[in-house]
């Protein structure tokens, strides 16, 4: 009997220091908190705690920029499942895998553990993660510049936060299609969804934690530059980089160091812009964020071809195209061949200048990146688009245009030989 209660006495001790690990996190003790969860993955013998235990390091580790470590304990949490043989807490740890790995911008090895999440069959509660899935698989797509899938997987995690009524999650979304917009450059829709974000946060998001408000006004912040709109810039991201800098945050202070740099640049106060191309790299190297460090060396790129030092800029593009090569990024290769394509016409390298316009095309077709309709490209300037059903998306005027009989991109692939 009186083993039983020992046992009983372990789990409440394990909630109460998970909890008081919680208060201490919330109220920004980021270290206090570790050391109380740290304790208690040493001393539980509680499984479930452990497991519970083991989601905060992750979050915490998360949101501090720490992947290698988040990793390794989303590794171990992977065994705890296993232990309890719990089918819902095998999906969730599954899905803090496949995060930790976006986050390490291990983009295939994301969608092999999203996949592996969205294939158990858990009860309602793995069901609610499904959204989550879905958008940490789109997330990763969009990293690969594989714009139609990474679509439609935000929008069935959309879906999936329409049907829970999980607000959060649709905040997050609303931020990851902000920066799907921004990248295929329809800058409207791109300022739409992170200003639907912070809606959500004004009406919602009382209980929440601050990072959300931070999220959205940085991915306004964006938009707002992209639109050329640089004091509103400007203002979002201040705003987003207090509470960054309140809570700790280094992946968000790393983007918004990134964003100011680009808001310098785009004033042409290139001295103001360096110093800040440099602060967001050393986190973003440090954090282990290499789609963020090509961003960095893209605008530096873009700094010295304004001052025209050619040469300069071409060092950062080689470091950057190393970068974009290993991460299967193709619209960061797509963005570096066209700054060559500026850089070797100035200098009148004929050969060099044909061969990364041979390569800039071939980007452009391997992403889809045109319109379906009219044949021009896609994310060469600030366009309107609509996406259809199957997530191909178009020129919105040519829909308008021309109506729409089903997808003529759905069409043209299953005409390929093969199929016929």
């Amino acid at each position: 009997m009186r083993l039983f209660g020992a046992k009983e006495m372990g789990q409440d001790q394990t909630k109460q220091q998970i909890e008081k690990g919680l208060q201490l996190y919330q109220s920004n003790q980021t270290e206090k908190a570790l050391k109380v969860w740290m304790r208690v993955l040493e001393k539980t013998t509680d499984p479930a705690g452990r497991f519970r235990v083991l989601g905060c390091l992750i979050t915490a580790h998360s949101e501090m920029g720490r992947y290698k470590d988040m990793l390794k304990f989303a590794v171990v949490q992977i065994d705890t499942a296993r232990e309890l043989e719990d089918p819902d807490y095998l999906m969730e740890s599954y899905l803090n895998l496949a995060r930790s790995n976006e986050k390490l911008c291990e983009f295939q090895k994301t969608i092999s553990y999203c996949k592996t999440c969205l294939n158990m069959q858990g009860t309602t509660v793995s069901l609610q993660l499904n959204g989550q899935v879905s958008l940490s698989m789109g997330n990763a797509f969009l990293g690969l510049s594989i714009f139609q899938k990474a679509l439609e997987c935000f929008e069935k995690a959309l879906r999936y936060a329409h049907n829970n009524d999980d607000k959060m999650l649709e905040c997050r979304v609303c931020c990851s299609l902000g920066s799907f917009y921004t990248q295929i450059k329809d800058y409207e829709k791109a300022l739409f969804f992170p200003c639907k974000a912070a809606e959500l946060v004004n009406d919602y998001g009382k209980g929440w934690s601050l990072k959300y408000r931070a999220m959205s006004q940085y991915h306004m912040a964006v938009a707002y530059r992209k639109l050329g709109h640089l004091a509103d810039a400007m203002e979002c991201c201040e705003e987003s980089m207090k509470i960054a800098l309140q809570h700790g945050d280094r992946p968000l202070q790393a983007l918004c160091l990134l964003c100011f740099a680009d808001i310098h640049r785009s004033r042409a106060d290139i001295q103001t812009a360096f110093p800040r191309y440099d602060s967001s790299m050393s986190i973003m190297t440090e954090i282990g964020n290499r789609l963020g460090q090509i961003q960095v060396l893209l605008g530096v790129a873009k700094c010295w071809v304004i001052q025209k030092e050619l040469d300069k800029a071409l060092e950062g593009i080689e470091k950057a195209q190393e970068l974009a090569e290993g991460l299967g990024n193709k619209l960061g290769l797509l963005k570096l061949h066209c700054l060559c394509e500026g850089i070797y016409r100035t200098k009148g390298q004929q050969r060099e200048l044909r061969d990364h316009v041979v390569k800039f095309h071939e980007c452009v077709e391997e992403m889809e990146l045109y319109c379906g309709m009219c044949g021009e490209s896609i994310g060469e300037k600030n366009n309107q688009l609509q996406a259809l059903p199957c997530s191909h998306f178009f020129h919105l005027k040519c829909l308008q245009t021309n109506g729409t009989r089903g997808c003529p991109n759905c069409r043209r692939s299953s005409m390929k030989p093969g199929f016929v």
